[in-house]
């Protein structure tokens, strides 16, 4: 027996679901019987009390007492039921109904639920009275090894009819004396049975009383001095008050009501179900279900979207909660999803925990995805805003989807979001997409990149937008794989606009491939020297058509990753314990350059003139160090990338430095040059001066030649012509030597 018991079930736990479960069926039986029993009279249903479920936890003696009022078993029945492993009694029962009986949901069908008992007991005893007319009250009592006893019971008579199991629990499964503990079980597994359960609990309030000690010589008049003290009770409290929404009609359910069973049965009470629907599956395969989706990310799922831990779909069976583990039962790119899937028909093992794989699953399956592609659709449809923060939070998982689901790859496709060079605010789609596309566009373009603005700054955008294509920014490590994934879309290719060799549909002509082979040969110096620089950095040098504005571009190789991806799988390695530095070989670029650039024309002209030059080389990796960074590339060297940029700044800094001399050596010049010609101006003031006093002197002379002209009239003639041709020849002598001096300072 302990063999037995112990290889069916994984978990103890689950004894209380299995013993709710016989107790549930036994309710059910008796109900079923009492209303079918003489036509369905309803004196012969008043006359036996409400079938219910009593559980009853019991430190001190360390037992746990779990009771029903259902249709109880005879002598016969312990023994061929109890007395024989396997012995299924509701099975016998259904059977002997017959397949035209309605309104029973019986749960037992394998016959071994009961000895889930000794996993957390080592003796157990069944106190049973049958609804039968004249049945006795007999006691049942085993240790779980190959005998058992069955003997007549006075003690403690069940009222009615129904069946007390009274398990004395293991030295270690004394947490089940718990009430707590005992409530979270029924929550978990059997909060939805049909029949009220009840769980034996003591309260302890405090209450205010009078206190007699203190008011003994209380003066007359004033108020009575009160105390508080504890006061303990212990009654039957029912913990089975939620109702089992899915199966009821779906007309039949508010609004309300399916989100009040969201907050409760998920323990979502701060979240709100962004979308939920309720369904019946018949034919082949029936079952009732209701999915929703949330309207946030859960706490779990934002750590790590696939974790283990996360339970989503809770799958019952006649309102016995079995697992919510069963991965075949929704596939993981719609972990988010959650749900209850409640069927009769699921292929379940003995214990009740594994779900067998089946046609049955295989269509329950298929059904709940279909069912959550239509929620998801819907939203997208109705409410444009509403679908961002669906995006938001669970747009990996439909990525996912596409990667590892081809089945649903189509479907998914107009549910995908990107931002493009043209819609970087806001979302389109690829319908969107194509609906903008202008005549002569063929494929759909993308670039990669880690977020928009880095992905936006690719110089392969340039030759899109010039053309009025639009390009698509996959920013995300899934959206690379997701596309090789996905490859077209209505008959549309994807194309990576930064692959090798782009060949947009306006350059496919003759003329076009003559330009560029000409070019090829125009500028096969600096390619040339350029790869032999950049050897074991890119795999080759071409010239490019579709750069406007930038010198050069990385595109990586026909087949080769984009630059977020290689720092993806370079993560994995490490993180996987492999060596980061053999990934370097993985996947090399091509270096593309604008033939047009004056950067690539300087360049050009340096090598035809001195391969050897250092400006050269340090122009040259200067170039291939900012194609890295604005194609997506990381700098494979960035000390040697900061003394290219702080010589390039330092060289600026002397030319400044030179013009700043400059302009402080000028003013300088023509303040000395203005004070010269200061100095000048006096001297010739001076000799003006002297030229009017020799004037003043010859007016004297004169003067007096005219007193006595009889005694000098000769000499006075001659003085004066002499001194009027000597006076304006020094007077012009000093001015012109004044004035050569000036021009030369």
């Amino acid at each position: 027996m302990d063999l037995i018991i112990n290889s069916l079930y994984s978990d103890r736990d689950i004894f209380l679901r299995e013993l709710i479960s016989n107790a549930a069926d036994a309710c059910d039986k008796k109900r079923f019987l009492s209303i079918t029993a003489d036509g369905g009279d309803d004196a012969a249903v008043a006359a036996n009390p409400k079938p219910q479920i009593k559980i009853k936890p019991n430190y001190v003696d360390n037992t746990l007492i779990i009771e029903d009022s259902g249709v109880g078993m005879t002598k016969a029945e312990l023994i061929n039921n109890l007395g024989k492993i396997a012995q299924s009694g509701t099975k016998a029962f259904v059977d002997a109904l017959g397949k035209g009986s309605a309104d029973v949901s019986l749960i037992g069908q394998f016959g071994v639920g009961f000895y889930s008992a000794f996993l957390v007991a080592d003796r157990v005893e069944v106190v049973t009275k049958s609804m039968q007319e004249g049945s006795k009250q007999y006691r049942w009592s085993s240790t779980a090894d190959s005998s058992y006893t069955i003997e007549e019971d006075d003690n403690d008579p069940i009222e009615g009819s129904g069946t007390r199991l009274i398990l004395h629990l293991k030295q270690d499964a004394n947490e089940y004396t718990e009430a707590s503990k005992v409530e979270e079980l029924l929550e978990r597994y059997s909060e939805f049975i049909e029949f009220p359960i009840s769980v034996w609990k003591e309260k302890t309030e405090y209450k205010k009383v009078l206190d007699e000690e203190a008011n003994k010589d209380l003066p007359e008049g004033e108020e009575p001095k009160m105390k508080t003290v504890p006061e303990t009770s212990a009654n039957y409290e029912q913990v089975n008050n939620q109702k089992p929404v899915w199966l009821r009609p779906p007309k039949d359910v508010t609004e309300e009501e399916y989100k009040e069973f969201y907050s409760t049965a998920f323990k979502a009470s701060y979240d709100e179900p962004m979308k939920y629907t309720h369904f019946v599956l018949e034919g082949q395969v029936e079952c009732k279900a209701i999915l929703y989706i949330p309207g946030m990310l859960p706490f779990e799922l934002s750590k790590d979207m696939f974790d283990e831990n996360s339970r989503n779909i809770r799958l019952y069976v006649k309102r016995v909660f079995i697992n919510d583990a069963f991965e075949d039962l929704m596939p993981r790119w719609l972990k988010f999803v959650k749900g209850v899937v409640d069927s009769d028909d699921l292929p379940l093992n003995v214990s009740r925990e594994i779900l067998q794989k089946s046609k049955v699953l295989s269509i329950i399956n298929k059904r709940l995805v279909r069912k959550s592609l239509d929620m998801i659709r819907d939203i997208a449809e109705e409410d444009a805003m509403q679908y961002i923060l669906f995006w938001n939070n669970f747009g990996k998982y439909l990525k996912v989807g596409v990667i590892e689901d081809d089945k649903y790859r189509k479907e998914l496709g107009p549910l995908l979001r990107f931002f493009s060079k043209n819609s970087q605010e806001e979302y389109t789609s690829l319908d969107e997409y194509v609906e903008r596309m202008p005549d002569g566009q063929k494929s759909i373009y993308y670039v990669t990149g880690e977020g928009k603005e880095l992905a936006s700054m690719s110089p392969v955008v340039e030759k899109m937008t010039s053309r009025g294509y639009d390009v698509l920014f996959m920013t995300d490590p899934l959206d690379e794989i997701m596309i090789e994934s996905l490859r077209s879309y209505k008959d549309i290719d994807i194309v990576d606009a930064a692959k090798e060799g782009l060949k947009l549909d306006l350059d496919e002509t003759e003329e076009s491939k003559k330009k560029k082979e000409a070019l090829n040969e125009d500028f096969k110096t600096v390619r040339q020297y350029l790869e032999t620089l950049l050897q074991g950095k890119v795999e080759k040098v071409v010239i490019s058509d579709y750069l406007t504005d930038s010198p050069a571009a990385l595109v990586q190789g026909a087949y080769g990753m984009s630059p977020t991806m290689q720092r993806y799988m370079k993560a994995q390695a490490v993180a996987s314990g492999q060596d980061e530095s053999s990934m370097g070989s993985l996947n090399k670029a091509v270096l593309e350059i604008n033939p047009n650039h004056p950067i690539v024309k300087d360049l050009d002209r340096l090598a035809r003139v001195d391969k050897e030059s250092k400006e050269l080389e340090r122009s040259a990796l200067l170039m291939y160090d900012v194609a890295s960074m604005t194609s997506g590339y990381s700098v494979a060297d960035p000390k040697g990338f900061a003394q290219r940029v702080m010589s390039l700044m330092s060289s600026g800094i002397e030319s400044d430095d030179s013009a700043v001399k400059d302009a402080v050596i000028v003013p300088e010049a023509v303040a000395e040059e203005k004070k010269e010609a200061e100095v000048v101006a006096e001297v010739v003031a001076e000799e003006k001066k002297e030229a009017e006093v020799v004037a003043e002197v010859v007016a004297e002379e004169k003067k007096e030649a005219e007193v006595v002209p009889e005694v000098v009239p000769e000499v006075v003639a001659e003085e004066k012509k002499e001194e009027a041709a000597v006076v304006p020849e020094v007077v012009a002598e000093v001015v012109t030597e004044d004035k050569k001096e000036t021009k030369d300072k």
